[in-house]
């Protein structure tokens, strides 16, 4: 069960009478912000008072007679000038967790108003390196997928990959001109990297070179025999690099469409534009003057070629026809607000009205100077070389920490590369989901393998913590769970604990309704400082009596599972051992 959902569902009904529409009322329903005022805090009286001329303290005391909270609350408490604080009842609490100890779901119930979501997302180009910019759509984007699929939405993920455009004619060009034999035998990817290096710093220092790298692609769109034989013994091998990296990083897409799969579509697309009146001719080329904006949208050049905006068009007509999707969420940075702006006025232009068009966009990482993260001959950093240094780290680390240990280490050299995989890689996904996505961050290896703190390496240990008091127990949790113990709520710590493994919905919910993975793991680092508290306060395995055994033994399952959960909703895996 969601308890904000609830409790704002039962205010709701109380306001039913007195104050119209109440949605903007019950965003005042909230979490409250120190425990010693009470779990959940309504502060609606101070706008209804304001509104009815009443003073604010009478209108929460009326509130509280209409209030239905018996079932949930204790008696509600009038403080101030008319705050309403609540404190859900402990017998309450601990049957939702007594519930939730043999659900599969941990008391997340699916949506009752499931939506169909397309999300576009990662979308490299294919014909270079994945580099550290990549990372960012590409895990904000997966973890966005598995959350809404969980809460039982559709799910429809589209990996729009860049395979048609001017990098394969600055590809093309280095092959003609530049071309190493044997490299390209020997690794076709590097080889080709290569090349595109070496043509855009040509390029840089020779712009006559553009009309060249031009011309080679104009031949590719135009259906030249060669460049359409190069570009089909290139794209495999591209495509395979790239999905070497996804593996690493557990990423999957439904489909991989890439510009190239709408070519053909595009000339009847302008046309139909051309007709409608939606694209009108400006200096040669097809425009799409959109109100409130100065610069256009280019549809079609002076010289025939399409643009971005063409391939996105076509792109957004062919998933409504295919998917029919209620919304379509575009996980780019935020460098191309105006190319989206600018595409979501065009396609209502084109009738699409009755979806959200969303572009959830996102800040840059940023190196230790505060600028975008480079190299130190200032390449832009591949995502590859992220991710073994961050693997080499964790190794460091793990190693580290298991010959440390006073009995020995435990850890075969096997199983250190294991889990400094597993690590490293968190790490590395945990640091950027934890950042609100619009902002920019700063890459630290240090900060994103710390013990402490709001870390994958700290949410990963503390999963294993909890998992190991069943291993030094001899514990077998099957038959835990299904013994019907009853779990207790007697101190602080435990009601504190039991509080917040309720709380999982609500952290999803906000997760969702604004594409923030950030709330979830915000939500993961309070649960493991919660669990934290509970570990040193509360003896487990210890407890006074074998009812208290029980009931601590699963508040440590429910907490292991919560975690694990979470995690694998971010894309991230966990380690029994640490």
């Amino acid at each position: 069960m969601n308890i904000l959902a609830e409790l704002k569902e039962r205010f709701r009904r109380a306001l039913a009478e007195s104050a119209g529409d109440p949605t903007d009322l019950l965003e005042l329903v909230r979490r409250a912000q120190d425990a010693k005022f009470g779990d959940y805090q309504a502060n609606m009286a101070m706008p209804l008072g304001k509104r009815s001329g009443r003073p604010p303290r009478n209108v929460a005391v009326e509130m509280v007679r209409r209030l239905d909270l018996d079932d949930l609350c204790r008696e509600p408490e009038i403080a101030g000038p008319g705050f309403i604080n609540l404190r859900l009842k402990d017998e309450w609490l601990a049957g939702q967790l007594s519930a939730a100890v043999n659900d599969p779901r941990l008391g997340v119930a699916e949506t009752a108003a499931p939506r169909t979501f397309v999300i576009d997302y990662s979308a490299p180009n294919v014909a270079k390196p994945m580099h550290v910019g990549h990372i960012r759509s590409t895990v904000i984007g997966d973890a966005i997928c598995r959350v809404l699929r969980f809460l039982g939405h559709r799910v429809v993920s589209d990996n729009h990959i860049g395979d048609w455009g001017t990098q394969f004619g600055m590809i093309l060009f280095g092959y003609k001109h530049f071309l190493d034999a044997a490299a390209y035998k020997s690794n076709p990817v590097e080889e080709l990297a290569r090349l595109y290096r070496k043509v855009r710093a040509m390029m840089d220092e020779r712009p006559e070179l553009n009309d060249a790298v031009l011309a080679e692609t104009a031949k590719l769109h135009a259906g030249d025999a060669e460049n359409r034989r190069l570009w089909e013994e290139f794209l495999p091998h591209c495509e395979d690099e790239i999905e070497r990296v996804y593996r690493r990083l557990d990423v999957k897409f439904d489909h991989t469409l890439g510009e190239s799969f709408y070519e053909d579509r595009l000339a009847a697309l302008v046309e139909r534009l051309r007709r409608q009146d939606i694209a009108t001719e400006s200096d040669g080329a097809l425009c799409i003057f959109i109100e409130g904006q100065k610069t256009p949208m280019i549809v079609r050049k002076s010289d025939g070629a399409f643009l971005y905006g063409t391939t996105d068009l076509a792109t957004l007509e062919y998933r409504m026809a295919q998917w029919r999707p209620d919304a379509i969420l575009y996980v780019v940075d935020h460098r191309q607000s105006l190319h989206f702006k600018q595409l979501f006025a065009a396609a209502k232009m084109l009738g699409y009205d009755d979806v959200e068009l969303q572009h959830v966009s996102f800040g840059a990482v940023l190196g230790g100077d505060g600028r975008p993260f480079k190299t130190r001959s200032g390449d832009t950093v591949g995502l590859e070389g992220l991710l073994d240094e961050a693997v080499r780290r964790a190794l460091e680390i793990v190693s580290a920490n298991d010959d440390a240990k006073p009995d020995g280490p435990e850890l075969d050299p096997q199983q250190r590369r294991q889990i400094a995989e597993t690590v490293g890689i968190a790490a590395l996904k945990y640091a950027d989901l934890a950042q609100n996505r619009t902002s920019d961050y700063v890459f630290s290896y240090d900060k994103m393998l710390a013990m402490t703190g709001n870390t994958a390496t700290y949410m990963q240990y503390a999963y294993a913590r909890a998992r190991s008091i069943f291993a030094r127990g001899n514990v077998d949790v099957e038959p835990l769970r299904n013994s019907g113990a009853a779990i207790r709520l007697d101190s602080p710590a435990e009601r504190a604990l039991g509080l917040e493994l309720l709380r999982f919905s609500e952290a999803l919910d906000l997760t969702a309704a604004d594409y923030r993975p950030n709330q979830l793991t915000s939500y993961l680092f309070e649960l493991a400082n919660r669990y934290s508290t509970f570990f040193e306060q509360c003896h487990v395995l210890r407890a006074e009596t074998d009812e208290l055994r029980r009931s601590r033994l699963l508040l440590c399952d429910l907490t292991a599972r919560t975690i694990r959960k979470g995690l694998e909703l971010l894309g991230i895996s966990v380690a029994e051992k640490m």
